[in-house]
């Protein structure tokens, strides 16, 4: 293997998954099988990764595995996890491709060796299977997957990368590469989608699917009914004419209307997707190691390992929350309005909480129906089988409705979620706290109003605190938690504490309008608009930043958030900021006219103005470019962030990027917005520094 002490000594802070061999009798087969177990020492809190001293490892335990000359090998990992791919923290650090070069041809020679060997081998998946983990599984010759195994995936095309270590060649070539471009891009590109066991193994992935108290005992015992010959597997015949062609296409069609170019690394999938048809296991991976090799030395690698650190550490100590000890218990939850938003919420509270929600409005028809949706929810939660008839109804009988605000006496944690109107939201907090006790939390979901002034005319204004969600709430994994100048420490707190057990990635904010996200895409889609005002045409607009890759375009984003909504926030915006935050009269016909999209179709089929917002719309005599457009675009997000940070919006850069990241589905291969406002020069030509110091600003943080 070519991983030696020099290049092990590039990881220092690895921490290294270890792999154990031991030799077991299985009962139905002449000789024994060799049984490796990748463990890296922590608790299923902590993935086990692979390191090059992990590699290491792994390759003596094969050693010794082989040396015992068994009937069958197996590799397994600890409880609840099989493996989750590379130490992608190290792998940031590289500074010379030679290194770079050696790592990925490590990985390649140690998996090699089970797909080459004469011995059968197996992965008995026990856990998560993510990355280079389920490469592992790949290079067996046969698979065994637990029924409650969890987080199987390729997610590097999330990161900007792709599979490097004989995924790209292995996973098309076993269930054929319509599916293998559905694993390897599709699922990545959504959203980073996972499979389940039982839709991988139905797309062949594995072999069989086994219950999980006795995964190990039933895995051992189909391998032996596979050696002794009791049983066949089948795989599926793999079409490498058209049905391959089709594939390619397909997925050469889903890199450009997701990245559009802005990521090297899923491009780079597509042609190792494609050398992969021949099925020639030494060009592919020879062509892998070469492509990881040169993606390691890339800004767009690091700053996808930048955006991945974020969510898996950042996210999970939020900066600036108070101590958890000061966090109240919460034992029950209101929920004031029971329309959709409502809805999602009371059914997030039932779901992660599992304590009694009471939804509220101003009349019985109203709660009925919000009340139906959330047990309508329920209900298809059980048809899918994510909940037993029993936890349905359990579920179902947490969530309940009243007309008689008194139903919240006992409650600890209330959101609001009514209309976005300070007024309004003013006169449910006062109404409420003649029923509530004083520490109970008084929480809004508002998108852009001030949490203090909610509070102010109230007896205790330290327990309001703003709790931001995005929709779709049970999607999108953001909740931007707003500290009102009265909150007080215990609020905060136990709001954070809610956050955490909701599964949600908190972003502490201050006061400020709009916070951070919705600041943001304000800011920056309010210069797209106007530049449409100014006589742009919609087409050039909508177009010029798709060189970003970000995922979705201007007008379709006005068209999801709804143009009312961004109407409300734009002027709350420019109440507080009118110097950079400009009024559209076009959009503000284009709401009063109840218009929702931009875009409609024309009798072919194509993507054309609305003729009906081309009439409403007055556009001056100044056009811009669409290089024009995305220049002011950017100069406009490099001035927000920079005047975010000195007003203290967040405590640091990297909380802007988590938000951006989470909250609006900001690319991770741009690495977050100020990363690449530093590495696009943006940032020193508006404000004249960057955001972070050079050489750090596309690497993980420490």
């Amino acid at each position: 293997m070519s991983i030696d002490s020099e290049t092990t000594a590039l990881f220092p802070d690895e921490v290294v998954t270890h792999a154990h061999t031991r030799v077991v009798e299985v009962p139905g087969i002449r000789g024994r099988v060799a049984l490796i177990t990748v463990d890296n020492g922590y608790d299923h809190t902590r993935p086990s990764t692979f390191g090059p001293a992990g590699l290491a490892s792994l390759d003596a335990a094969l050693d010794e595995a082989f040396a015992a000359e068994p009937a069958a090998i197996a590799v397994t990992g600890k409880p609840f996890v099989f493996a989750v791919g590379a130490d992608l923290s190290g792998m940031g650090q590289l500074g010379e491709r030679e290194y770079a070069h050696r790592i990925a041809k490590a990985g390649h020679d140690v998996f090699r060796r089970l797909t080459e060997s004469e011995i059968p081998t197996f992965a008995f998946v026990n856990g998560a299977a993510l990355g280079g983990g389920l490469e592992l599984a790949l290079s067996c010759h046969y698979r065994t997957v637990a029924d409650n195994a969890g987080a199987i995936a390729f997610p590097e095309c999330f990161l900007g990368l792709f599979p490097g270590w004989g995924g790209t060649q292995l996973l098309p070539n076993l269930i054929g590469a319509d599916q293998a471009v559905t694993v390897i891009l599709e699922n990545a590109l959504n959203q980073n989608k996972m499979l389940n066991p039982e839709k991988a193994t139905g797309m062949g992935i594995f072999d069989v699917q086994l219950e999980s108290p006795d995964f190990l005992e039933e895995s051992l015992r189909w391998a032996a009914d596979v050696i002794n010959g009791s049983r066949t597997v089948r795989r599926a015949e793999i079409d490498r004419g058209q049905a391959w062609d089709d594939a390619l296409n397909r997925a050469r069609e889903i890199a450009a209307s997701k990245t559009h170019g802005a990521s090297p690394g899923v491009d780079k999938a597509v042609e190792l997707l494609e050398i992969a048809r021949n099925g020639d296991l030494d060009a592919g991976y020879a062509a892998e190691t070469e492509a990881l090799a040169d993606a390691l030395m890339t800004d767009e690698l690091r700053a996808g390992l930048y955006a991945f650190d974020l969510t898996q550490k950042r996210a999970k100590k939020p900066a600036g929350a108070p101590d958890k000890s000061l966090a109240r218990d919460v034992n029950k939850v209101g929920v004031v309005g029971a329309g959709l938003m409502a809805g999602q919420l009371a059914l997030l509270f039932a779901r992660r909480l599992e304590v009694p929600v009471v939804l509220t409005d101003i009349d019985q028809e109203r709660i009925d129906k919000g009340v139906a949706y959330v047990h309508g929810e329920i209900d298809k939660l059980g048809a899918k089988g994510r909940l037993s008839q029993d936890g349905v109804n359990r579920l179902k009988a947490l969530v309940t409705g009243s007309l008689d605000k008194g139903a919240f006496a006992d409650a600890d944690f209330i959101i609001e979620a009514v209309f976005e109107e300070m007024s309004v939201k003013q006169q449910v907090f006062g109404e409420l706290e003649q029923h509530v006790s004083p520490e109970a939390v008084l929480a809004t979901n508002t998108s852009s109003l001030s949490v203090g002034e909610m509070g102010a005319k109230l007896a205790h204004p330290e327990r309001v605190v703003g709790f931001h969600f995005f929709n779709p709430v049970a999607v999108l994994p953001l909740l931007e938690i707003v500290r009102g100048e009265r909150t007080d420490d215990a609020t905060l707190a136990t709001a954070f504490a809610v956050g955490k057990k909701l599964k949600k990635s908190c972003v502490l904010t201050a006061d400020t309008p709009a916070f951070v996200v919705n600041r943001l895409l304000t800011r920056f889609l309010g210069e797209v608009i106007a530049s449409v005002d100014e006589g742009t045409p919609f087409e050039v607009a909508d177009r010029a930043l798709n060189p970003l890759g970000l995922p979705m375009s201007p007008m379709v984003l006005l068209q999801l958030v709804g143009p009312a909504i961004a109407q409300h926030v734009n002027e709350t915006m420019h109440a507080a900021y009118p110097e950079r935050f400009g009024i559209s009269d076009n959009l503000r016909r284009f709401v009063d006219a109840g218009k929702t999209a931009v875009w409609t179709t024309d009798e072919a089929g194509n993507q054309i103005v609305d003729p009906e917002v081309a009439e409403l719309w007055q556009q001056g005599d100044n056009p811009l470019s669409e290089e024009q457009v995305r220049d002011r675009a950017l100069r406009a997000l490099a001035e927000e962030a920079r005047i975010m940070l000195d007003e203290d919006v967040v405590v640091e850069a990297a909380d802007l990027d988590l938000c951006m990241l989470l909250g609006a589905g900001w690319p991770f291969w741009l690495g977050g917005i100020t990363p690449y406002l530093d590495r696009s020069g943006y940032s020193e030509l508006v404000n004249g520094k960057r955001f972070q110091q050079p050489g750090v600003a596309s690497l993980p943080s420490s």
